[in-house]
């Protein structure tokens, strides 16, 4: 019975472990991005875009349905810590881009609560598929890289990667 046990502790482990792993583009798509004569397809891109959401530093949000009808995603990559506070970081933002009734005093109270919130856009023109497979690798390696300058990014800036088309 001890055995058993362990053996499904061990399996609950390795599922756990697996299932927090950030595939290359390389492992999800067959070869690397920029590769000659290889182009991700919309359909492997939103599948790589739901893997990247497993990742507790990134947010899959639908944004809206293309002109075929496809569903359209955008990435919201920040820090775990961050993740909790977006909607203050958004009610910060708002409140600075209108800039009514907010005196000065309050502006530099706001601005140094909130975050920089940055926008990456990749996709927008069907036939240009550089912006796509940008937005692909820059993904992967914000949210797959652990150094210190990655961390301090992750924590002082919400990114929204967005997949625009």
């Amino acid at each position: 019975m001890t055995r058993l046990i362990l053996f499904l502790l061990a399996i609950s482990v390795s599922v756990i472990s697996f299932g927090q792993t950030i595939p290359t583009p390389k492992e999800h798509f067959g070869f690397n991005i920029g590769d000659d004569y290889m182009l991700a397809t919309y359909t492997q891109t939103e599948a790589y875009f739901k893997k990247l959401a497993a990742s507790d530093r990134v947010k899959l949000v639908d944004i809206g349905l293309t002109e075929e009808g496809r569903h359209q995603y955008q990435l919201i990559v920040t820090s775990p810590e961050n993740h909790k506070k977006l909607d203050r970081y958004k009610e910060i933002s708002v409140k600075m881009a209108r800039a009514e009734g907010v005196t000065e005093e309050q502006a530099r109270a706001l601005s140094a609560e909130g975050k920089a919130i940055v926008w990456i856009d990749g996709g927008l023109h069907a036939t240009e598929v550089v912006g796509t497979h940008q937005l692909i690798e820059t993904l992967y390696q914000i949210v797959s890289r652990t150094d210190a300058e990655t961390m301090r990014i992750l924590d002082k800036v919400v990114i929204l990667f967005t997949h625009a088309n």
